[in-house]
């Protein structure tokens, strides 16, 4: 027998441009679209990165929201810390490198803003993984940075891809640090009126 729950049936909006974000829903067997926000992401001074990444991805969902306003909204920003240095996606391959040097050999926090917006209730909310490098020397960074994966990407790196080897360890949600942190999304959702059992997709 084939059970569909109630994100099955509802219209689902992702905010996000990003395919590792796509592709996480996808595994939950959900239907939605893709509608990518349209807004300058700023980073203000003095704010805590937690704060910062819940502003943007707030922001993103209110976005989106005010032209799908019969949708249920889902936004995310991810940003890579160390120390009090955000590291946002690189601009070329020369900060790429930078980025991926400053990370070598020790512990940054990868901070993952989640927003929900439905009808007229919203939730948001903050996730934040520890996660370790290996030590790594000039070459293996531009061997690695010789397969692209690190475009696009906050920090230069991607866990889920090649840059699973970069990593020594990781304390925390390892979705978050794909991009979408699938327990607090989850409970973001609960909080909005959509109860666990009514968030799988289809199956039996």
């Amino acid at each position: 027998m084939i059970r569909k729950g109630f994100l099955f049936y509802c219209d689902v909006v992702l905010a996000s441009a990003s395919p590792r974000r796509e592709a996480l829903l996808r595994d939950l067997g959900w239907s939605f679209r893709v509608v990518p926000p349209v807004l300058e992401e700023r980073i203000l001074e003095g704010r805590a990165p937690s704060g910062q990444a819940r502003r943007l991805a707030e922001e993103k969902a209110g976005s989106v929201f005010s032209y799908h306003g019969d949708s249920l909204v889902i936004a995310a920003d991810t940003m890579v810390v160390l120390g009090s240095v955000i590291l946002g996606k690189p601009g070329s391959r020369d900060e790429a490198f930078d980025m991926l040097t400053l990370l070598s050999g020790k512990t940054h926090s990868v901070i993952t803003g989640v927003a929900v917006r439905w009808r007229d209730r919203s939730a948001s909310a903050s996730e934040e993984t520890l996660v370790s490098f290996r030590e790594l020397s000039k070459t293996q960074i531009r061997a690695y940075l010789a397969g692209g994966e690190s475009r696009d990407k906050a920090g230069a790196y991607a866990i889920q891809g090649w840059g699973s080897l970069l990593v020594s360890s990781i304390r925390g949600c390892y979705f978050n640090v794909v991009g979408l942190p699938l327990f607090r999304l989850s409970r973001l959702l609960e909080g909005v009126g959509i109860p666990l059992e009514e968030q799988w997709g289809e199956r039996e």
